[in-house]
């Protein structure tokens, strides 16, 4: 089955510097009256959907401009998968939204004004998105095969949130010892280092990573993945243009880096697509024909 995720990313030069976290959409905690920003959905202020027929900027050579430096820290309230109340909703009513609004700006003002150590970043607009899986259809993350369970199995409570020993580099995991988040975790909100820088040439688009600072260069000249054999933590990836968006799949992962204990097949397609000057759209499926889920 299909898992498919969505999320967006604002300008950094727009947006007050906080990262985020995914977290419970109604968590405990106190709210403030959202700022003017916070007042209505963000999805809902992109020049794309006020204007359908608004284009986004291009480069010298007549591609999509999505060069800048993004982040998803305005993505913090989020959860990744829906609450059950919310069934098959996409969205929040109006009500839930002023809820999770005043739950960011009460964040972020404890965050800004309250805590001695500035770790947990916080955005400055809230979307109004009642999870980040929108397919399948209610949101949830579908079961584990047993085959992934046998997987995962194998690989819990490596890393310093695990249980086992540590006895060599070895016994910690890949992000502990800060060689990479994997993919496409990578691309997902964390409690910090939320920002992507995106540059672009004729042929390529590279995307730089703040946490870990990752990088990867996509090349978009059709050229075809490598065997089989060739394997890498953040997996091979190759792009083409669909009109104005930027399709990039993913493929080849190392076997120590796939998201949810995925078989070895798994392929990941990604769709860049700018639809404001301070907003790129970015979704990702995961190919459930390749990945054991």
């Amino acid at each position: 089955m299909k898992q498919q995720v969505s999320t967006a990313l604002l300008c950094l030069s727009l947006a007050t510097v906080m990262a985020g976290r995914v977290v419970a959409q109604f968590g405990p905690g106190p709210t403030r009256m959202p700022s003017k920003l916070r007042s209505v959905p963000a999805e809902t202020t992109a020049a794309k959907v006020k204007d359908p027929n608004w284009k986004a900027p291009r480069t010298a050579w007549g591609h999509p401009d999505l060069t800048g430096i993004w982040t998803s820290d305005d993505m913090r309230g989020i959860p990744t998968t829906r609450p059950a109340a919310q069934k098959e909703r996409e969205s929040l009513t109006p009500d839930e939204f002023a809820r999770r609004a005043g739950g960011d700006e009460a964040s972020r003002d404890r965050a800004v004004n309250q805590e001695t150590v500035l770790r947990n970043e916080f955005g400055v607009r809230t979307f109004g998105y009642t999870s980040f899986l929108v397919d399948p259809p209610d949101g949830q993350m579908p079961a584990l095969t047993a085959a992934g369970l046998a997987r995962q199995r194998e690989s819990f409570g490596v890393g310093t949130f695990g249980n086992r020993p540590f006895n060599g580099f070895e016994d910690f995991s890949l992000y502990d010892r800060c060689i990479t988040r994997g993919f496409p975790g990578s691309m997902l909100p964390a409690i910090y280092g939320d920002s992507y820088q995106i540059v672009q040439g004729q042929g390529w688009v590279g995307i730089r990573y703040e946490m870990i600072h990752e990088a990867r260069v996509i090349p978009l000249d059709n050229r075809p993945h490598p065997g089989s054999r060739i394997r890498s933590l953040m997996g091979d990836a190759k792009g083409h243009w669909d009109g104005d968006t930027l399709v990039v799949e993913t493929t080849n992962f190392d076997r120590r880096m796939l998201y949810r204990n995925a078989s070895e097949n798994l392929k990941i397609i990604e769709r860049f697509r700018r639809v404001a000057p301070d907003m790129v759209e970015w979704s990702v499926t995961l190919d459930g024909h390749h990945c054991a889920q």
